[in-house]
């Protein structure tokens, strides 16, 4: 059991049967009484992004989570990925990346949470490089502002990118929104 005034970003305890990892921490204390800690955690198991709000003196049952670095190769009815210590390929259910797979492409680095040997939560990069597979042409000169169009990456993700994108160059996107970011180095 940990004190909730040792949770910091990227801890994860349980609670109720369910693991949680802390995104922010906030300790506020007011004038005449007992501090209060909140916390915006993340449900690792459904994704689901909470606000919780403990007791300074509250305990919670601290969890030893194993963050391994893993390749991902393909999806078919599993998500299959490669250990990138020991070489070792492994299957994951899809459901831990449902969220996350338009963004998977061969080759990609990403994080797995695992508790007591049992798979919870992958973690994908938040900038990603993608090669633009196709893209529609542009008119120049009819534009006041910024200009958007649609480029389809090497994976079948589908981004809206500045008309000066051309087809074979490669682009970084956010993972977090799907927004384009800049042209690749």
């Amino acid at each position: 059991m940990i004190s909730v005034t040792e949770l910091r970003a990227g801890t994860v305890f349980e609670e109720q049967g369910k693991y949680f990892l802390v995104l922010t921490y906030e300790h506020i204390k007011v004038a005449r009484g007992s501090g209060t800690v909140k916390v915006k955690v993340q449900n690792l198991e459904s994704g689901a992004n909470i606000e919780k709000s403990f007791q300074t003196g509250a305990r919670v049952q601290d969890t030893v989570v194993d963050r391994r670095k893993v390749q991902y190769l393909y999806t078919d009815d599993k998500i299959h990925v490669m250990d990138m210590e020991t070489y070792e390929q492994f299957e994951l259910d899809r459901k831990l990346a449902e969220d996350l797979s338009k963004y998977l492409k061969e080759g990609l680095e990403i994080t797995l949470f695992s508790v007591e040997g049992k798979p919870l939560y992958l973690e994908i990069p938040k900038i990603v490089d993608y090669k633009v597979a196709q893209t529609g042409g542009s008119a120049r000169g009819n534009t006041v502002g910024a200009s958007y169009k649609d480029a389809v990456m090497e994976n079948g993700l589908v981004v809206k990118v500045p008309l000066f994108i051309k087809n074979g160059e490669v682009i970084r996107v956010d993972t977090r929104s799907g927004d384009y970011v800049e042209r690749a180095k």
